[in-house]
C-alpha cells in the first residue's frame, strides 16, 4: 500500500498578488508532483493540524516581510518546529535573485533558528502599473517597474521539495 500523500500548507503574504501567484504556482507543481495542497493567505490560517508540511511566503517591501507573514511565524513557532519547512519571499525588482540566494530578513533569519527551516529561496518580484502607492508608483516612473518573477526556477524549487518529500516518505 502506498503511503499517503504530504498534505502541504502553503501560507503566503501578498499586498499586490504577485507572491499569490508565486504560492498558487508552487502549490502547482506539488499538486502535479502528488501532494494534496492547501494554498491561502497566511492570515487566514487558524491551525497547522493535518498538515505534514509547511511552505510559508511574504513579499518583500524594504527588506522585511510583511507583518502577517511574521506573526504567522511568531504564532506557529511551536508547530513549525515539528514540520518540515520551507520559505520563500519575493521582491527583488531586478534579476538578482537569480544570480545568488538572498539573506532572509533578520527578523525572519532569527525566528527560523527556533523553527529550523529546511531551505529558503528568494523570487523576484512584480511591480506593475496599477493599484500603487506613492513610493511605488515612482519606482515605476524610475523605470523599476516589471516582472521579475522567473517561473520556471519557482517550479523547479517546488519540484526539488516535492523530491524531499518523496525520499523522507521512502
Amino acid at each position: 500500500m502506498d503511503p499517503a500523500p504530504d498534505r502541504v500548507l502553503i501560507a503566503y503574504a501578498s499586498t499586490g498578488g504577485s507572491t499569490a501567484q508565486i504560492a498558487q504556482e508552487i502549490g502547482i507543481a506539488l499538486l502535479e508532483s502528488g501532494c494534496d495542497i492547501d494554498v491561502r493567505p497566511a492570515r487566514q490560517v487558524e491551525r497547522l493540524t493535518g498538515f505534514t508540511c509547511v511552505i510559508v511566503g511574504s513579499a518583500l517591501y524594504h527588506g522585511a516581510w510583511l507583518p502577517e507573514a511574521f506573526k504567522f511565524l511568531q504564532h506557529h513557532r511551536a508547530e513549525l518546529a515539528r514540520l518540515p519547512v520551507w520559505l520563500f519571499d519575493s521582491g527583488p525588482l531586478d534579476r538578482s535573485a537569480e544570480g545568488h540566494l538572498l539573506p532572509l530578513p533578520r527578523g525572519v533569519a532569527s525566528l527560523t533558528r527556533s523553527i529550523g527551516i529546511r531551505g529558503h529561496m528568494t523570487f523576484g518580484g512584480r511591480l506593475g502599473r496599477t493599484d500603487l502607492t506613492v513610493a511605488e508608483r515612482l519606482l515605476v516612473i524610475e523605470g523599476r517597474g516589471g516582472d521579475f518573477r522567473n517561473f520556471p526556477d519557482i517550479r523547479a524549487w517546488a519540484e526539488q521539495i516535492a523530491g524531499e518529500l518523496a525520499a523522507a516518505r521512502s
